[in-house]
């Protein structure tokens, strides 16, 4: 994929979108999350999320974007991140948070590195290379938790189902009306 620089601050901008709003996610859970092991995993995974929010936010500062330029996505995915927000049960969270929603910022992660020019774009592609195993340790670390509460590995219903196949049914979650109007100002 050869993008420009702002497509590619853009693709960065949405990213960074997607880890404030999982952040806020897992803030949220916090007060209402019962067991205290499960707390700590949020706070610890906050921090991490906001470290690499600030990280790609600093990136996209220097693709002559603003400081911590942050796009929604396209509205569909934005409904994915709405509906996981509004789970209750502590094991759907998990679930939803760990299985669903950082595994498809991996696999959008992965797809970016891959399709990117990584010459031309590889301080983003470090960036996000730092984010990819920082959500790699972050669903083993909820793998340790699970050890000691194994009950809360029974949050894989039909609806957390139906919510991994909309995240994962857009190509690209950078909306199309930004990457057209990155398009007609190459021109």
């Amino acid at each position: 994929m050869s993008l420009t620089v702002k497509q590619r601050a853009e693709h960065l901008g949405t990213f960074r979108f997607v880890q404030v709003h999982l952040m806020e996610t897992l803030a949220h859970w916090v007060p209402s999350t019962p067991e205290m092991e499960i707390k700590v995993l949020f706070g610890r995974h906050i921090w991490d999320l906001a470290q690499q929010a600030d990280a790609i936010g600093q990136r996209t500062n220097e693709l002559r974007a603003p400081l911590h330029f942050t796009v929604p996505p396209v509205e569909s995915y934005l409904e994915v991140l709405r509906q996981v927000r509004s789970i209750e049960a502590t094991e759907e969270r998990v679930a939803a948070f760990y299985d669903v929603m950082l595994r498809d910022l991996e696999t959008r992660y992965r797809q970016y590195v891959d399709e990117t020019d990584s010459l031309l774009d590889e301080p983003s592609c470090r960036v996000v290379r730092r984010a990819l195993g920082d959500l790699e340790r972050m669903r083993a670390d909820r793998e340790e938790a699970l050890r000691e509460w194994p009950n809360l590995r029974n949050g894989h219903s039909s609806k957390l189902k139906e919510l991994a196949r909309s995240a994962s049914v857009e190509r690209t979650i950078v909306s199309p009306r930004v990457v057209a109007g990155a398009a007609r100002e190459a021109v």
